[in-house]
């Protein structure tokens, strides 16, 4: 408790300078959002303390949207964009990024697929021109398939098949998704990645990747009268899909019984234990709960203060490392996770015991105050220096459009988080944090340590 109260105190003086600095300036971003006359949806957020920019492309598509037995062709298609077009050669357009003095990129996740370019502000006009070209005219070929199927699959074999913690992680999704599509991995399983063809590239593109399925993020030194300009010139003149379908998916049963697993692979340098809940999304215009959890996740597991960390590292020697986290920005149910990585000595049971006691102890006990004012106010702060990153800014409202969220979504979780309660956090955690409703996993070096 004392070196507790010792660091709340340093933490409170470091922190409160900034944060009351900033209190006196515009509490959001400046934003705009419009709708072009194809449905495509742009948001434009101002920041002119330098002349750059960050333009983004999301698609309301990622892995979760593939059709069953394709896992894998989202990320293949994202690979595939960067191919030719009518009017550009195959790389054209990241040369061309490169040329004038900017970076570009592109990801795939379970609910999206983003493409970037950040370059200085005088340039939006040529990312758009390039980035709608390849929304209706890419083109490919089967020497394009084979080539970036091999890359995909030397990238799954690099990411996935040679690190047995991402293999873990897989196997702990899957047991925790039993009927939704986020229990299968984004970049796919490998032995369907191996049949995707030119028609399942295609089929995915031609279905998704229109004006009134994407999301256009501009932040930075903008107008957003020119922006406006330049994305009704470029991405205006791209017809709706008027096929687009409805984003419909399975959804998850309740689940009324304890998931465990072992996962062994001799290739495993720190054994582990991972332990995931289905956990509420943010929901447009009901995040309280997702706020809540959010909090919990920071007091459970958010550093070495941390209730876990207290606990388990520091009080009874049990762990070297705690964790809990959660991400609310998610289409479907998401999961709250809990991490151990047990001290030397001291067994897998020995630690998931530990484990257990620590939560039943913290749903008897309760919140700390001060933690909790403590964590509020470094959030408010975090907050606060995330403006100064334009690339972050686009990403934070990209990923929350892309996920059925709306920019006053995004506008009002700032407060929300500082207007939780300890009683909030409590309840959320008794809903979700319930033994029959986990998934825990031990990964495991392959040494006959399992059956301890």
């Amino acid at each position: 408790m004392i070196r507790k109260l010792a660091l709340t105190a340093v933490l409170a003086t470091a922190l409160t300078a900034p944060v009351l600095a900033a209190q006196d300036a515009d509490p959001q971003e400046p934003v705009t959002s419009f709708t072009l006359d194809n449905g495509m949806q742009v948001v434009v957020v101002e920041d002119h303390r330098a002349p750059v920019l960050q333009h983004m492309v999301w698609y309301r598509a990622g892995s979760a949207d593939e059709p069953v037995g394709s896992s894998g062709v989202a990320h293949f298609l994202e690979h595939l964009m960067f191919k030719g077009t009518d009017t550009m050669a195959p790389g054209e357009l990241s040369a061309t990024v490169a040329a004038n003095g900017g970076r570009d990129n592109a990801f795939t996740s379970y609910d999206y697929t983003a493409y970037f370019q950040r370059v200085a502000a005088d340039r939006l006009g040529l990312m758009m021109k390039m980035e709608a070209d390849r929304m209706v005219n890419l083109r490919l070929s089967e020497d394009d398939i084979e080539t970036e199927r091999n890359v995909i699959l030397e990238e799954r074999n690099m990411r996935t098949e040679n690190n047995p913690a991402a293999l873990f992680s897989e196997q702990m999704n899957a047991a925790q998704y039993l009927n939704h599509r986020y229990g299968v991995p984004v970049i796919g399983w490998k032995h369907e990645m191996e049949t995707l063809d030119l028609e399942d590239a295609l089929t995915f593109y031609h279905r998704y990747y229109a004006p009134n399925d994407a999301i256009l993020v501009v932040s930075g030194d903008v107008d957003p009268d020119e922006v406006r300009r330049l994305a009704e010139t470029y991405y205006g003149v791209i017809p709706a899909n008027p096929d687009l379908p409805e984003r419909l998916r399975s959804q998850e049963p309740p689940q009324t019984a304890v998931r465990r697993l072992v996962f062994s692979d001799p290739r495993v340098a720190q054994p582990y234990i991972s332990r995931s809940y289905l956990a509420p999304e943010r929901d447009p215009g009901a995040q309280e709960t997702a706020a809540a959890l959010y909090l919990l996740s920071e007091i459970l597991g958010g550093g070495q203060t941390s209730f876990l960390a207290e606990r388990l590292q520091f009080d009874d020697k049990i762990a070297v490392y705690t964790g809990a986290f959660y991400s609310g920005v998610s289409r479907d149910e998401t999961t709250f996770d809990l991490v151990v990585v047990p001290a030397e000595g001291v067994t897998m049971e020995q630690a998931e015991d530990a484990l257990d006691a620590s939560l039943r102890a913290f749903l008897d006990q309760g919140i700390d105050p001060e933690q909790l004012d403590r964590i509020k106010l470094q959030l408010r702060s975090a907050q606060i220096y995330e403006r100064d990153d334009v690339a972050g800014i686009a990403n934070r409202y990209g990923r929350a459009l892309a996920t059925g969220l709306t920019v006053a979504d995004v506008q009002a979780w700032p407060d929300l988080l500082q207007a939780v309660t300890e009683d909030d956090i409590m309840e959320a955690a008794r809903t979700v944090l319930r033994p029959q409703a986990s998934v825990t996993g031990w990964l495991m070096r392959d040494d006959g340590e399992a059956d301890q």
